[in-house]
């Protein structure tokens, strides 16, 4: 579980939007988590402390002057053993507070109570015309320059009817943001280019030819990179799966649109990372019309071409950046995923028995290097995915240009 042994404090200040905070409680104790809720007066019109504590399983605070608290210290006692306070929604009014350092009711005297090594990140949650006002946006401006981290706000569909900036995100989407804050950012400023999934290589309108990438462990990396801190576009052959927040996703069909694509981004990135399982062949006589059979003939004659190789193209740029490779092989992973890295003259390979992983949560990555091949310990894609992404960013930062040059 992503946020395992973490305890959070959430706080909720005014707003509509406090029927989120609802869900993203139960989202952040499956995640692991405990969450300590703290309500200002006017959240508790809202939505009841009732049903955040049984949401939370923990007593909800709301006042400062709580009897519950030995020591009658809420505001610091609620801290101290806090790995994160989150604020969502974060008001208006609740905004200036943060800006301010106003210190009038429970929540906002914890947050300046707060350590100084227990981040803050507020999601804030108001009308698109008080977000555009000039004093909230001098606000946001102070609250950022004192480290405090902006979740959103979004734009969209208001609860007042109106539409615009200031909706706040998606349960789903703080739980991702919340997540990432954990982690450390050791691609930030970077730019990360990430192919994922299968690519399908028509034969006729309504067949082709496939393989069973699901897409899980491009999507996880795309997700680990973002949590790095890094720009991520994720260039993606069809799947089932949901874009991970914070990174751009550009959808493609074939091994050809899937280089087209790489071709005209790969400049501007530093980082590319060919996860997709691309096929080697496409169909030279591909038909414009769904193929019959016929008496005369029964199966189709079907003629190949073979499909450019995107890792090495990339690799054989005179300007090129990071490059790593995937290999999923069925047999003798550790002979093909050497040969596969050196014949691509790429710094870093990633290998595993790809029939074996498929579609799966579970994987196990052998690392090819100059130094021969590591394996990483079993476990989930996701797991998997911020530990490659620690390992490439420890590998740019020995430098590597010189070698693959």
């Amino acid at each position: 579980m992503d946020l395992a042994g973490k305890h959070i404090v959430l706080g909720l200040s005014g707003g509509v939007a406090c029927y989120k905070a609802a869900e993203l409680t139960r989202a952040l104790a499956k995640a692991g988590a405990t969450v300590q809720v703290v309500m200002t007066e006017a959240a508790a019109q809202f939505i009841t402390p009732v049903t955040m504590q049984a949401l939370s399983g923990r007593p909800v605070h709301t006042s400062q002057w709580d009897a519950r608290i030995a020591n009658n210290m809420a505001h610091i006692d609620l801290t101290r053993d806090a790995d994160a306070i989150v604020i969502a929604p974060c008001s208006t009014d609740f905004l200036f507070k943060l800006a301010h350092g106003a210190c009038d009711d429970l929540l906002s005297t914890l947050c300046v109570a707060r350590p100084a090594h227990v981040p803050l990140l507020v999601a804030p949650a108001m009308n698109v015309e008080m977000w555009l006002n000039p004093a909230t946006q001098r606000n946001v401006a102070q609250v950022r320059a004192d480290g405090i981290q902006m979740l959103g706000p979004d734009a969209g569909e208001q609860a007042c009817g109106e539409t615009g900036m200031g909706r706040m995100l998606e349960p789903e989407h703080l739980l991702a943001d919340i997540i990432a804050s954990f982690q450390p950012k050791t691609l930030a400023g970077k730019h990360v280019l990430v192919t994922a999934g299968p690519t399908f290589e028509p034969i006729d309108p309504v067949r082709g030819i496939t393989n069973l990438s699901s897409g899980k462990m491009g999507y996880a990396v795309a997700r680990a990179a973002y949590e790095a801190g890094a720009e991520v576009t994720l260039v993606s052959g069809p799947t089932a799966l949901d874009t991970p927040f914070g990174v751009q996703r550009i959808n493609v069909q074939t091994a050809e649109q899937m280089h087209d694509v790489v071709m005209s981004r790969v400049a501007a990135h530093d980082v590319f990372i060919a996860v997709a399982a691309v096929a080697d062949w496409r169909v030279r006589n591909r038909a414009s019309q769904k193929i019959k059979k016929t008496d005369e003939q029964r199966t189709p004659a079907l003629e190949f071409d073979e499909n450019v190789d995107i890792l090495a193209a990339v690799a054989a740029l005179e300007k090129k950046p990071y490059c790593v490779g995937f290999a999923a092989e069925s047999e003798n992973l550790v002979s093909y995923g050497e040969a596969k890295r050196r014949k691509k003259n790429i710094p870093l390979l990633v290998g595993n028995i790809g029939h074996q992983t498929f579609g799966q949560d579970q994987n196990e990555l052998v690392l090819f290097d100059d130094n021969g091949h590591t394996p990483l310990p079993p476990g989930d894609k996701q797991t998997l995915a911020r530990q490659l992404i620690g390992e490439i960013a420890q590998r740019m930062a020995r430098g590597w240009l010189n070698a693959y040059p």
